[in-house]
């Protein structure tokens, strides 16, 4: 496994890239950022918004703008949004540039996760398991493709899943 460098955290909404990422950052003393909180801090407006006005495809290429930069930070700990993994470019400079790690989670904890968060476009809907099945079947094999390690998040707290982290990176 190379060097991790920078920590780069991927998978589902709902896994805990950014809850586990910032206690990840905390324990290895590594600046944290999200790249959604990115987006939002850039442009002045929630995501939800985003997607009103721009759509998806004006959500994506604003994420594509802000994971090339954060990428390019050094030694850092990033969570990158749910669909990140879509654009092949997000994908090889994810992977190129650190370590990527994903969260694992299944679409039930997905599901006792994000039940009452409305910060969610894609998740309103009047079938809210169907469409997070519907992403993972896409998603899955996108995350693991560029994931350097693969984690299961399902019923592990937080700094659990943050010492089985730097404990399988040898940190």
């Amino acid at each position: 496994m190379k060097t991790p460098g920078s920590i780069f955290l991927t998978g589902p909404m709902g896994s805990g890239k950014s809850t586990i990422g910032r206690h990840l950052a905390q324990q290895l003393a590594m600046p944290f950022h999200d790249s959604d909180h990115e987006i939002e801090r850039r442009t002045g407006v929630d995501i939800p918004l985003i997607f009103e006005l721009e759509g998806e495809t004006g959500f994506r290429k604003r994420e594509s703008e802000v994971i090339d930069a954060l990428t390019r930070l050094p030694d850092i700990v990033l969570a990158t949004g749910g669909g990140a993994i879509l654009d092949p470019g997000n994908r090889e400079r994810l992977g190129d540039r650190g370590t990527v790690i994903y969260l694992h989670t299944s679409v039930d904890q997905q599901l006792s996760r994000t039940a009452h968060d409305r910060n969610r476009p894609l998740l309103q809907t009047p079938d809210p398991r169907a469409t997070l099945e519907e992403l993972l079947a896409i998603r899955d094999p996108l995350y693991r493709e560029i994931a350097d390690l693969v984690i299961e998040t399902d019923s592990m707290r937080v700094r659990d899943v943050a010492r089985e982290i730097i404990r399988k990176l040898n940190l």
